[in-house]
């Protein structure tokens, strides 16, 4: 990818996170799928993943892109494309544990709570085991993934390697993303740190190290949100619903 290829992910990124800032405008900390059909959530989620996951992938793209000889511009788009077609396709299952998290946080505070202990001891977990440090390895080496792609061939190559890369992907940072599922999908502030913390892990120096703290961190919240449920503030036991209107207009 070029400069000018650069620039222009990184301005569909912030143009994404526009529109997250208008979609989620007043849903906070709301619990599960916030009001939204299948399908509204999917297009949700897939802009929430482009403004959240395309400043990360774009030091392997930069790289990638060096390849490239003619068709620059199209080959980048499907590059993209398959990148975004796997973080879309993992909208399917974060739906239905939403729908598990919304019937908790109506009906049974316990259960909220025990999927808030769970939910961060699984990211907590994770994010110290050797799996994660191998994803991250190969996240930090844009240049060894760049190599192992070469040997893709054929009309959908680029289409292909978004969608090998965007696995990975989802492989090494699903840990971090659910931790969305106690503070809120559309949690701003709670996006913008997982945002962070993806791209720290990735391209700073510190960035393991940091992963491994918010890892340490996120198994002490699984011990104090049973004192303090309110931590985890989307499954609190206290359900926010969206206004009738909106909810049939995005449905």
């Amino acid at each position: 990818m070029n400069r000018t290829g650069l620039g222009t992910g990184l301005l569909v990124a912030a143009a994404a996170w526009v529109g997250v800032a208008v979609v989620g405008r007043g849903m906070g900390a709301m619990s599960g799928t916030m009001g939204f059909g299948v399908i509204a959530f999917v297009a949700v989620w897939s802009l929430m993943m482009t403004a959240m996951m395309l400043p990360s992938v774009a030091p392997f793209a930069a790289v990638y892109a060096r390849g490239f000889g003619e068709r620059r511009t199209s080959r980048m788009t499907a590059f993209v494309a398959g990148y975004l077609v796997v973080w879309t396709a993992a909208a399917f299952p974060v739906y239905e544990a939403a729908r598990v998290a919304e019937r908790l946080d109506a009906a049974h505070p316990a259960g909220a709570t025990a999927l808030a202990v769970a939910v961060f001891v699984a990211c907590g977990v994770y994010q110290l085991t050797p799996l994660k440090e191998r994803c991250l390895t190969w996240c930090r080496s844009p240049l060894g993934f760049a190599v192992r792609y070469s040997a893709y061939r054929g009309r959908t190559r680029d289409l292909r390697v978004g969608m090998h890369h965007g696995g990975f992907c989802l492989a090494c940072c699903w840990a971090l993303m659910a931790l969305l599922l106690g503070f809120g999908l559309m949690n701003l502030a709670a996006m913008a740190f997982v945002a962070f913390i993806v791209f720290a892990e990735r391209s700073w120096p510190w960035g393991p190290m940091a992963g491994r703290v918010v890892g340490v961190v996120a198994l002490a919240l699984a011990v104090a949100v049973i004192v303090k449920p309110g931590l985890a503030p989307a499954l609190n036991g206290h359900t926010h619903s969206m206004p009738m209107t909106m909810t049939k207009g995005m449905s």
